[in-house]
């Protein structure tokens, strides 16, 4: 899992340029499907036939991740920048980057704390006062690498380190695809359609045109959600807890889960003593919210891994509640039939 994980999480893939991550994910899916397509969106749909039902079971991941697009270049060869997604300003300063098909490098820059005033001190700093420093004289040695409309992604590497920890941009929802994968490496009486999403941190757009394709019976989204189990958070406010298993969804801001398919995850879950937990907030949202409404409704959950510093180029997960995820999916995947 370890490696896999690493190329997954690595991989560049910001929402509307998931091109890098798309094709690994196509290498890792295809001697496990019978089918494997490319939507018009991006998303890739891999599919696998049943050995006895008709039943269409879709399981959806996002492979897409939050990141930044070049909008002008100066005149003095900085790049000017929105970002892509939900990103907090607030940890955008000093980060590396990686910029267009030649990943460029680049640093995020803001100006010195020497030349700020006192009450510019005491503010955050908004991307519209920040730029991307590529090392170039000027304009148009800058414009020899890169050009507007290029994306740019946090250049950070895949770290396993302390108690059963990874860190790692991209976790979101790297962590998803990975237990996809694992899912298509077994057979089942239905025909399982395994989907790898775009354009999810900018809209759900990838999941909306995948649930009116395949218009499964059900639907369960593998998502990386929100941990807040950290210094200064009051434990009743923590979302989701490291270390205490998958969490399973009761709702969020863009869909309501189906009772019946979080009650199977939960006894899923007992029945196979894989610990799990119940997300506590339903702030946020997922691909769920536009699969939940598409083609007449459709049957949806959600089960998240949770990870800590989201949305940042240094998202930390637990390994154990990886494996977790992996296999309350998978225990999933074998009763869900008689739902």
């Amino acid at each position: 899992m370890s490696d896999l994980l690493r190329r997954l999480t690595e991989a560049r893939g910001v929402s509307g340029n998931e091109d890098e991550v798309r094709q690994l994910i196509i290498e890792e899916v295809t001697p496990l499907a019978d089918e494997v397509r490319v939507d018009r969106m991006g998303s890739v749909i891999a599919y696998k036939k049943g050995t006895r039902s008709n039943k269409k079971v879709m399981l959806c991941a996002h492979m897409d991740e939050v990141g930044f697009i070049i909008t002008r270049i100066d005149d003095n060869g900085m790049l000017k920048f929105a970002t892509v997604g939900s990103i907090d300003p607030r940890i955008l300063p000093s980060k590396r980057v990686r910029i267009g098909d030649k990943a460029i490098p680049g640093v995020l820059g803001i100006k010195a704390i020497h030349l700020q005033e006192p009450a510019e001190r005491e503010r955050a700093v908004k991307v519209s006062q920040m730029y991307i420093d590529i090392g170039a004289k000027n304009k148009e040695e800058a414009e020899k690498l890169v050009k507007p409309g290029d994306y740019a992604v946090f250049d950070s590497e895949c770290v396993y380190f302390g108690d059963n920890k990874v860190k790692s941009k991209a976790l979101d929802d790297r962590v998803g695809c990975l237990t996809l994968i694992e899912a298509l490496k077994s057979s089942y009486p239905f025909d399982l359609y395994a989907c790898f999403t775009v354009q999810e941190e900018v809209g759900l757009r990838g999941a909306k045109v995948a649930g009116y394709s395949i218009q499964p019976d059900m639907a369960l989204v593998v998502e990386g959600t929100t941990c807040s189990d950290v210094p200064g958070v009051d434990p009743h406010k923590h979302s989701t807890r490291m270390g205490e298993g998958p969490a399973i969804s009761i709702a969020d801001l863009a869909s309501y889960s189906n009772k019946k398919l979080v009650s199977f995850l939960i006894q899923c879950a007992k029945n196979a003593n894989i610990p799990f937990q119940i997300k506590e907030s339903i702030s946020g949202g997922n691909d769920a919210g536009e699969i939940q409404r598409a083609a007449g409704g459709i049957m949806t959950a959600v089960v998240s891994v949770p990870c800590r510093y989201i949305h940042s180029p240094s998202s930390v997960a637990d390994l154990d509640d990886i494996n977790n995820t992996i296999k309350l999916v998978q225990e999933f995947l074998k009763g869900c039939e008689a739902i």
